[in-house]
């Protein structure tokens, strides 16, 4: 049975929600689970919060979230990068309402209250009347724990956690694998797409190592492409595998031949990209720059989920934040190459566009099953959500096997049993 929103949980109430093969649907409607995720979860551990290309330079900074808090991510004159919390220290309000940006200084339109880009206050409007004593050291913005790696930025509010390195663990190889996307040049974010559907995170979480569901929910997507690239597509019967990385990551691995961007460059370029190399050729590239770059305009092969909010999926970065108990905030930000062809650049948006765009063939889809999967929670009491397919554990790839067959439901293994962990320590 559903147990009672009104009244706290044992830390041993929360591991039985979650079991080997299944999960109880409660973990989607809750509303007190939520608050308890945010607690346990985000507050407990590495959550991502941008790409280095997002701050760019000194005096540079973004919005971000770490669960529901939100968080300014700053470049400072000395090109050091801070995550603060987006509040004054007088009385709370936001002192950056702006995306993002260039600024010397944040001031809080309220009370005028200033701050620099490393969080020291730096002005407060005639400081003598706020006291005795006051001491304008002791009014910093509140400043999280910040580390990076490869480019991406992670925030935590523990002093006392893993270095990030240690939490990524076995995912920093395929990491190092994505960012070959960008073709020897820097990888940079080129635009997002964000909207908010009405269901749990962990729905979404699901999703990012879902193959299975793809022929079925992306038809029209399939239908819309020519045969040579609905063959790249096809992730059924070519091979493939989800593995476990630990800590709650995991990879699924859809198109093998397409895990390292770097392998087999020699191989024909498809011809949906032959206008493409043309004009890179045009422009002075040699034929390996090309085919580099070609190569890494089609995207990875495979999807990388870091437990609790970022995927790195096959071209883009997905970003989720827990906005209620059925409400999820999602950005879907494309990648490009930093310095590197403009042309490259420009197909690389097209191909976002075309799947993951408002108007694209994939979002949709997919936005419509998640919001069917949260009315769905609301039958029924006692009942469990099955993540049992492929139960059989496998390392690696498995000749004869694919994607959606021995591993196919590992990777939401991975991440319940990383919020079991979490939620009952």
């Amino acid at each position: 049975m559903d147990m009672p929103t009104d009244m706290p949980r044992a830390h041993e109430d929360y591991a039985s929600l979650v079991q080997d093969d299944r999960v109880h649907t409660s973990l989607y409607k809750d509303p007190a689970i939520f608050d308890e995720e945010m607690e346990r979860i985000f507050k407990n551990t590495w959550v991502w919060v941008a790409h280095a290309s997002e701050v760019p330079g000194k005096n540079t900074f973004k919005k971000s979230f770490v669960g529901k808090q939100p968080v300014i991510v700053t470049r400072d004159k000395e090109e050091k990068i801070h995550v603060l919390l987006n509040r004054c220290r007088h009385r709370a309000a936001t002192v950056c309402e702006k995306k993002a940006g260039k600024t010397s200084v944040f001031v809080c339109p309220y009370h005028g209250w200033s701050y620099n880009l490393d969080g020291k206050l730096r002005s407060v409007p005639h400081a003598s009347v706020y006291g005795e004593g006051f001491d304008k050291d002791e009014f910093p913005l509140v400043s999280l724990r910040t580390e990076q790696y490869n480019g991406m930025i992670f925030a935590t509010f523990r002093d006392d956690i893993e270095p990030l390195e240690d939490f990524l663990g076995s995912a920093k190889k395929w990491i190092d694998l994505f960012m070959k996307q960008g073709a020897g040049y820097p990888v940079k974010t080129l635009g997002e797409h964000q909207f908010r559907f009405p269901g749990n995170w962990k729905i979404q979480l699901e999703n990012t190592t879902d193959a299975y569901h793809f022929p079925i929910v992306h038809k029209t997507f399939l239908d819309s492409l020519d045969a040579e690239t609905g063959n790249v597509f096809d992730v059924l019967g070519r091979g493939g595998w989800v593995e476990d990385l630990g800590h709650g990551h995991s990879v699924m691995v859809m198109m093998p031949e397409l895990v390292d961007l770097e392998e087999n460059l020699e191989a024909p370029i498809p011809e949906r990209f032959a206008d493409l190399a043309e004009e890179l050729r045009g422009e002075g590239y040699s034929d390996h720059e090309v085919r580099r770059i070609v190569r890494a305009v089609g995207g990875g092969g495979f999807n990388l989920n870091l437990f609790p909010n970022v995927a790195c999926s096959m071209a883009f970065f997905r970003v989720l934040r827990p906005v209620s108990v059925d409400e999820t905030e999602i950005r879907h930000i494309a990648i490009g190459m930093d310095g590197g062809p403009e042309a490259g650049n420009r197909m690389r948006m097209r191909l976002h566009e075309h799947f993951q765009g408002p108007m694209g063939f994939g979002s949709p889809d997919d936005a419509e099953g998640w919001e069917r999967v949260q009315r769905g929670s609301a039958a029924g009491d006692d009942l469990w959500i099955l993540v049992n397919r492929g139960q059989a554990p496998i390392i690696g790839h498995a000749a004869g096997d694919h994607v959606t067959d021995v591993s196919a439901e590992t990777g939401m293994r991975a991440a319940y049993q990383e919020w079991k962990r979490m939620m009952s320590a």
